[in-house]
């Protein structure tokens, strides 16, 4: 593409403010994972929390080698072009791989968690069409689709931004409300827990990186941005501010519910509380205004490498046509959520840890980075190769186990 192309379009999408990135970049570090992080906890037992801590770092400042080698090159606009300009042709193909597959398993595995949970609520919703008998977890699925599809259809980051700014309130009430259950609803904290389960490990790391695995969607909020110099403070507040609410909803779920804690904390809230009913129908926001952020890359993937079918016309059909798939991938695969969690354990470490440090140091190369830069990122890329043996691992045999 002409180099004059390249730069109109990333002026042209740099309308996005400081606060319409911040919320952009907390919606997509924060979502699901939130209530899944007590049962982290309580797998890895209370010294995981230094996991948690020490992967929030890591992928903070491998989120800042991605805008260094944006930096490098003017022409670079997404995390393919990253790929692309560090290894080449072979580069490209195999972030736009991770990148894409992850990012389309976990939208994927959105539909089927809303599927699931709504059915669970509602069993009655059920539907008979032309004879064929749809059942109440199939029919959310569909529902829920039909509720993203205009979330989908915006291509202007500055208005998602508001849309995502439901997302990161959803995460704040779902931690005041599971906190109200604890204090004022009989539940208390009681629970003392374990220091260290050795076992549970692999699951806990796992886990705390799922929370983290926004990096294919940094290069388009960096696009994004009006100002691109404070990227960098948008990173720093976003996983400060995601980080904290992580380990205070881990701290919470663990003292209501010890060990015994579901893997996702919302199903071991009491049912009659109405502080419950609040946590338990906002979780199910955050994957409904989430949905959108995580496929925008994947579009620009498609019009990039297609530029006659980026029109308007053809792009919302492309748009349409990604979601429809995904609803029929949830429908088709019910057991989908198993293969997402091995999947995503191996894809999401590759996208925010491996791929990053690999790519700035071939595109920097090894005479422009310090010693102690070296080591850092050294230490970084092979936590993230031991995090992805060991969440692969455990994921398999937690999947031989459920066949």
């Amino acid at each position: 593409m002409d180099l004059n192309l390249d730069q109109q379009h990333v002026i042209a999408t740099g309308t996005a403010s400081f606060l319409n990135t911040c919320l952009n970049g907390l919606n997509a570090l924060s979502g699901v994972g939130i209530i899944t992080v007590p049962y982290a906890l309580a797998s890895g037992g209370w010294l995981s929390l230094l996991l948690l801590v020490t992967i929030a770092m890591s992928t903070f400042y491998t989120g800042l080698l991605i805008k260094r080698c944006m930096d490098t090159d003017p022409t670079i606009r997404s995390y393919p072009d990253i790929g692309d300009r560090a290894f080449g042709k072979v580069g490209r193909i195999i972030v736009l791989v991770t990148m894409n597959v992850e990012l389309y398993l976990i939208a994927t595995g959105f539909l089927i968690m809303e599927g699931d949970n709504l059915s669970n609520l509602f069993p009655q919703i059920e539907f008979d069409i032309v004879g064929i008998h749809v059942s109440s977890k199939k029919s959310f699925v569909v529902i829920i689709a039909s509720i993203i599809l205009p979330t989908v259809w915006f291509n202007n980051m500055k208005i998602l931004s508001y849309v995502s700014a439901t997302g990161v309130l959803a995460s704040f009430i779902i931690l005041c409300s599971i906190f109200w259950v604890g204090k004022f609803d009989g539940v208390g904290f009681r629970e003392k827990g374990k220091i260290m389960s050795w076992n549970g490990i692999p699951s806990a790391v796992s886990l705390y990186a799922f929370c983290y695995g926004a990096h294919p969607v940094f290069p388009t909020l960096y696009t994004s941005m009006r100002n691109k110099h404070q990227f960098s403070m948008v990173l720093l507040l976003c996983f400060v501010v995601c980080t904290i609410t992580y380990s205070l909803m881990a701290v919470v779920g663990y003292l209501m519910f010890g060990s015994k804690v579901e893997s996702q904390v919302t199903l071991s809230l009491p049912t009659d509380k109405t502080s419950s009913k609040v946590a338990i129908f906002t979780a199910l926001v955050n994957p409904i205004v989430k949905y959108a952020l995580l496929v925008t890359p994947i579009v620009n993937t498609i019009e990039d490498r297609f530029p006659s079918l980026s029109t308007r016309k053809i792009s919302l059909a492309i748009k349409t046509a990604l979601l429809i798939s995904t609803v029929v991938v949830a429908i088709a695969l019910p057991f989908f959520a198993y293969l997402m969690s091995l999947v995503g354990a191996l894809l999401i470490v590759t996208a925010s840890i491996v791929l990053p440090s690999l790519c700035y140091m071939k595109i920097l190369g090894t005479s422009k980075v310090s010693r102690l830069e070296f080591m850092i990122i050294g230490f970084i890329f092979l936590n993230g190769i031991a995090i992805a043996i060991m969440g692969t691992y455990t994921s398999l045999l937690d999947m031989a186990r459920k066949l």
